[in-house]
């Protein structure tokens, strides 16, 4: 009697492409975690770029990032940002942004309109390849890596853009956490003023919630709320890129013309109404959070893998002088914000 060997279930294709490359993001968020878990005052998010970075030119790790994983990697960056990005609706109830004056909301509206555009202008004049000028002043103005991401997805923006922004707008936010507590006090702020001030000047939530923290649960509060305000504005900025990029291409019949308002966006906005309007088990909520942060640090660390520091070095001069000006920017015309306002 002939034994017949058993032949095993192939793999699906897009398990095999996606696979190494979703498993090293899983074990840069393992490592993110345990970093931030070691020294809480490093975000996690933050972590998880700075590893992708760093997975990007360790000798061992080069050729698999560049190689097989480089797929997964990829993927990662795009459609978890864009889960990422819904669930982060979850944050936000339009009752609380709205019960800090529609003074507050006036100083958060032009702190966004100065330094995004601000930040677009001084970076195209800097001569920044591709969308390096627009995503850096997205992420400037809005939400840090979040924004870049649902900016560069709505844009079509090639993959080494988008790190590269996201390398630069963590870096100079990872540095306020430093320099902006030193500042409390010869500025003449209190707690409100203060936590206002982190809310309309710091990029991404995490790092907003680090430096906040260093003025008291009443400066925590007012940052947090401020900075989710500033949220909000992610989902009009990201179709107004939509409709320009529209109308840039409407002559041009062999490119795909983005959609106004990418699916991604339009359910944050849903997930935003939802939270408002509903109530939303606490336990529920803390749920959605946490797999916002996985699916976020998972997407930053593809991104982060994608940045070449070479290439950045070349460009180093222009970039790092576009990202202090647009700090410079941003803390400023913030500040003039809450004087007047509080």
């Amino acid at each position: 009697m002939t034994l017949r060997a058993v032949a095993r279930p192939a793999l699906p294709p897009a398990f095999r492409r996606n696979g190494p490359g979703l498993a090293l993001a899983v074990l840069g968020v393992a490592v993110a975690w345990t970093v931030h878990a070691a020294v809480p005052a490093v975000p996690r998010l933050t972590a998880a770029v700075a590893l992708g970075i760093a997975a990007a030119h360790l000798p061992r790790l080069r050729d698999l990032v560049r190689g097989a994983a480089r797929p997964g990697l990829s993927l990662a960056g795009r459609r978890l940002m864009r889960v990422g990005i819904v669930l982060l609706g979850c944050k936000l109830s339009l009752h609380d942004v709205l019960g800090l004056g529609w003074a507050t909301v006036a100083m958060v509206l032009a702190v966004v309109g100065a330094t995004f555009a601000g930040t677009l202008w001084l970076g195209r004049r800097l001569g920044l390849p591709g969308d390096q000028p627009l995503l850096v002043a997205a992420g400037y103005a809005i939400c840090g890596a979040s924004a870049i991401g649902a900016v560069s997805e709505a844009a079509g923006s090639d993959e080494e853009d988008a790190a590269t922004s996201v390398a630069l707008v963590t870096l100079c936010g990872t540095l306020a956490i430093a320099v902006l507590p030193l500042l409390h006090q010869p500025l003449g702020l209190d707690a409100t003023g203060f936590g206002r001030w982190v809310g309309a000047g710091v990029h991404d939530v995490g790092q907003v919630v680090a430096t906040a923290q260093t003025g008291g649960p009443v400066a925590l509060r007012e940052a947090v709320l401020v900075k989710l305000m500033r949220v909000v504005l992610l989902a009009p900025l990201v179709a107004g890129v939509g409709i320009a990029l529209r109308n840039r291409r409407r002559t041009v019949r062999t490119l795909k013309r983005p959609p106004v308002v990418p699916l991604f966006v339009a359910g944050f906005l849903a997930v935003v109404v939802a939270r408002s309007v509903l109530t939303v088990p606490d336990g529920l909520l803390e749920g959605a959070q946490q797999a916002q942060e996985l699916l976020l640090a998972a997407a930053l660390f593809g991104l982060g893998s994608a940045v070449n520091l070479p290439a950045l070095a070349r460009t180093g001069g222009r970039v790092a002088a576009l990202g202090l000006a647009a700090w410079v920017v941003v803390a400023g015309v913030s500040y003039a914000g809450v004087l007047l306002t509080t």
